[in-house]
């Protein structure tokens, strides 16, 4: 791809994670997006990605991938380690942590803390209650947590019960996150400091996926 078309699909990226975080996946308009990006035509989007949905993908894709490097060595070792144990939430926790952390860490930057405000508005498609893994996740380290946590939750809980409060706990998750990363963006104040904040996320969602049925 030549430079200069890198250069505005890269401006258009930006331009989406910013207004998708801040108007909505449904209420920012192409024309702004446009706009934002510095470019003159509204066929700036379908040419670099196809569609305005294309862009939202793209967005999801590009930090997906950021956050593998960080999953696929923790998965492994997961793995290696195996799901079986007499510790029921230490197991649970150490799931947990591995899907939580690479998130978290995405609150340092701008791009960041956009992402995981668009990520809050796409926690019902992440195929929780289904078992259907959706396109973004299928073939990522993340699938492979999810399966595992899934797995430990079914170790106490009947398979709807499991499935569903996985699916809660995803919208607690991402819904804590893009809190966080708003107030992070407004200058508001936050109560806990980033690792505490981390700490005391993994064990709220701990504790919710480890209580009895």
């Amino acid at each position: 791809m030549p430079r200069d078309a890198t250069s505005t699909r890269d401006r258009l990226l930006r331009a989406g994670e910013h207004l998708f975080a801040r108007k909505g996946v449904d209420g920012a308009l192409t024309r702004e997006i446009v706009t934002l990006a510095g470019q003159a035509n509204d066929s700036a989007v379908h040419y670099h990605f196809g569609s305005r949905r294309g862009l939202l993908g793209a967005i999801v894709d590009r930090h997906m991938r950021r956050m593998e490097e960080q999953r696929k060595p923790a998965l492994d070792a997961l793995e290696a380690r195996g799901a079986s144990g007499p510790d029921l939430g230490a197991d649970l926790g150490a799931v947990l942590t591995a899907v939580v952390e690479p998130m978290t860490a995405e609150l340092t930057d701008q791009s960041g803390r956009d992402f995981l405000r668009i990520v809050a508005q796409l926690a019902g498609e992440a195929g929780a209650r289904t078992g259907e893994v959706p396109h973004p996740l299928a073939g990522t380290a993340l699938a492979g947590q999810l399966a595992l946590l899934h797995a430990r939750c079914r170790d106490h809980l009947a398979e709807p019960v499991a499935r569903e409060r996985i699916a809660i706990a995803i919208v607690m998750l991402t819904a804590a996150l893009a809190d966080r990363a708003h107030r992070i963006d407004e200058q508001l104040p936050v109560l806990l400091a980033h690792d505490a904040f981390v700490t005391n996320l993994t064990t709220m969602l701990t504790a919710a996926l480890s209580a009895p049925a």
